[in-house]
């Protein structure tokens, strides 16, 4: 019994042992393996954040945007600035981030890269310009992310670059060049350009007319140096420094070949002011030559005539008292009226007689006395003769006074320096005349002559377009009308009859459509805003251009709106919707048309949808072009229809664009900008 008893005992305590070890092993198993998964998870939730940081990082870094586009849903995706959410958008919800126009040329190269033509594309878009927001600039380079069947594109992948501050930079360079090429061509005075090396490499329009030279590349060919230039000094091109200098050139002492004295046609002698300055760059090396000067040989022979005429009139001055009288009246018949400017006193004095002054101005009256425009050249003017210019002053300017006819008065004035005995200049004198009536002379004649050119204009659109298409209705007018004349059954006349008909309708469809597009290619439609209620005129539009659609075709017109007054064109925005309808209902022939509208962000936009028999993907790129056909070689009415509602639409700001799949039906949009003054839309459920 003692030794059951023992037995017995020890077991209990070893069951008891094995239990507790038990028991710790699964507890620290447990711990373990929490331990372990808590690690796991993480690190991978740390990797996936450092991910996403760096792809964050990276963009604001370089200061990009990514987005994608699915060519089987047309739709984009566009990535947030961090890279982890994506926000789905239609082709209109996306266009209205950035500039109508170069929204397009972004489909277009898209639509490049769907359709396998290119592999990549870059385009540089603006953004849509809100009211107070700044304009960006964004060079976006779209290129192939995936490849699906058949070898095409099924992803593509768009990297959106802010270049805006270096395409101001690049305008700011632009503005520049523009100035300088504006100043140089534009110049007054003769402007020549020569390199480091002495070679004529620019020379503007002034200075080719003064040395005779017909075409720019008959002197810029690099045989023209500055060496051998008659007003130059002969000093080396390494020690040049500015010089001005007037000379006498008399082209009898220049018969080398390297002058082209004969070539150019020069003759005679010449009175050449001219000034050279060197160009040099920081370590005193040479980069250009400019040279500026002008030919005063008609100044410097009327100078002689003045002083040969002070001559004569200082021994003619009694006969002139003679004078006097008849030229007072003269002045006050023909208008003109002398002028005096004295720079010691800065005072301006114009009088009818010469014995007395009529209106003493000073500087201040002077300058007021111009139009704002034409102020600071009263200001140069006057500028210069307080210098003692010793040039003539010859300027033509619009003042405040108005005649009896309501028109501002222009006047010519045309005055020289008076020189003392010692050759300074005294005051200057001349005359001023009333030059109204040929200001306005010119002005009516380039109004008829830009009224002329459009006519021309329009004269040639017309006959292009209406050369083009035609001959195929004339031709079957003509055809069935000969076969009258022709040997033919009686009955086979009311046939005839049919087809000339149909003919002569489809010829003056297509006449009427050449007329207005020819009138859009030459801009001369004319569009009115106004404000009016679009909730009430679009059913009527849409049903003009449905009532020749297919019994068993269903129109639907969808009102969103009890009343939405808008300011647009309402007779051109609806002829473009009753165009869209008309082409859907020709394009369907069962299913169903429908017509919406919807008005967002300051534009309108208009969607008609069918479920014809759609637009091959191959065409869909032209459909817009002129007397496009489809697959089969057919025209979708007259062949103008999408042609004439795209320049309307952009004429009037807006865009259209379209979108179709073969065999279940096309969708064409169109957004033109405008203003809502009244927007009520229906509640749900309320039809």
């Amino acid at each position: 019994m003692e030794i059951v008893q023992t037995t017995s005992l020890f077991d209990l305590t070893h069951c008891i042992i094995y239990a507790v070890v038990l028991l710790l092993l699964s507890f620290l198993c447990y711990f373990l393996w929490r331990r372990f998964g808590h690690h796991q998870d993480e690190a991978e939730s740390m990797e996936e954040i450092f991910q996403r940081n760096r792809l964050a990082l990276i963009l604001k870094t370089g200061d990009l945007r990514l987005w994608f586009y699915h060519p089987s849903s047309r739709h984009y995706f566009y990535l947030s600035e961090d890279g982890s959410k994506e926000e789905r958008l239609n082709p209109v919800e996306f266009s209205q981030r950035f500039d109508r126009g170069d929204f397009e040329e972004l489909s277009r190269q898209v639509f490049e890269i769907c359709d396998g033509h290119v592999e990549k594309a870059s385009v540089l878009l603006r953004s849509s310009q809100k009211e107070g927001e700044e304009c960006r600039y964004y060079q976006v380079s779209v290129a192939v992310a995936r490849i699906g069947r058949h070898h095409l594109p099924s992803l593509l992948m768009g990297i959106q670059h802010d270049v805006t501050d270096e395409y101001c930079r690049q305008q700011e360079v632009d503005r520049l060049l523009l100035r300088y090429h504006t100043v140089f061509n534009s110049s007054l005075l003769d402007m020549m350009f020569y390199d480091k090396n002495g070679v004529l490499t620019d020379i503007n329009e002034r200075a080719c007319s003064t040395f005779h030279v017909t075409d720019q590349h008959q002197v810029l060919d690099g045989s023209f140096l500055l060496q051998n230039n008659p007003m130059f000094t002969q000093t080396p091109l390494d020690q040049l420094k500015g010089t001005r200098a007037c000379s006498i050139i008399d082209f009898a002492n220049y018969s080398d070949e390297v002058y082209k004295r004969d070539e150019l046609n020069l003759h005679g002698k010449m009175y050449y002011e001219s000034v050279i300055n060197p160009i040099r760059n920081e370590r005193g090396g040479l980069e250009g030559i400019y040279m500026s000067g002008r030919d005063i040989s008609e100044m410097v022979e009327s100078f002689h005539r003045q002083q040969e005429g002070t001559r004569q009139l200082q021994e003619a001055t009694n006969s002139i008292e003679d004078y006097v009288s008849n030229i007072n009246y003269a002045l006050r018949v023909s208008e003109v009226r002398l002028v005096n400017y004295y720079p010691s006193s800065y005072t301006l004095e114009i009088s009818n007689n010469i014995m007395q002054s009529q209106l003493r101005l000073s500087q201040l009256r002077c300058i007021r006395l111009g139009t704002p425009r034409f102020r600071r050249t009263i200001s140069s003017v006057l500028n210069r003769m307080d210098h003692l210019t010793k040039h003539p002053i010859v300027q033509a300017i619009e003042t405040e006074i108005r005649d009896k006819q309501g028109r501002q008065i222009w006047l010519l004035f045309n005055m020289v320096p008076m020189l003392d005995k010692e050759g300074n200049v005294e005051r200057y004198f001349g005359m001023c005349r009333n030059i109204t009536e040929v200001v306005e002379t010119e002005n009516r004649l380039a109004v008829e002559t830009k009224k002329a050119q459009e006519t021309e204009l329009l004269k040639q659109a017309f006959l292009t377009n209406m050369s083009y298409e035609i001959r195929t209705p004339l031709n079957t007018v003509i055809g069935f009308a000969e076969l009258f004349n022709a040997e033919h059954d009686s009955a086979d006349e009311a046939f005839f009859v049919e087809q000339i008909k149909q003919g002569t309708q489809t010829l003056l469809v297509l006449i009427n459509d050449i007329l207005l597009i020819s009138r859009l290619d030459a801009n001369m439609e004319e569009y009115k805003r106004e404000d009016v209620d679009f909730a009430l005129l679009f059913e009527s539009f849409c049903h003009r251009g449905m009532v020749q659609a297919s019994p068993q075709v269903k129109t639907i017109i969808d009102h969103s709106y009890n009343s939405l007054v808008v300011d647009i064109d309402i007779d051109h925005v609806g002829k473009v919707i009753e165009r869209l309808c008309r082409v859907s209902a020709m394009m369907t022939r069962q299913g169903a048309i429908s017509a919406t509208y919807e008005y967002r962000r300051g534009e309108l936009t208009v969607t008609i949808e069918d479920t014809g028999g759609g637009i091959d993907p191959a065409v869909l790129p032209i459909a817009f072009e002129r007397f496009s056909r489809d697959e089969n070689g057919r025209m979708c009415g007259s062949g103008l229809d999408l042609p004439i509602i795209q320049l309307m639409v952009e004429q009037m700001g807006g865009s259209v664009d379209m979108q179709s799949e073969k065999g279940k039906g096309t969708t064409v949009w169109f957004s033109i900008p405008c203003t809502a003054k009244v927007q009520e839309k229906k509640r749900e459920g309320v039809s």
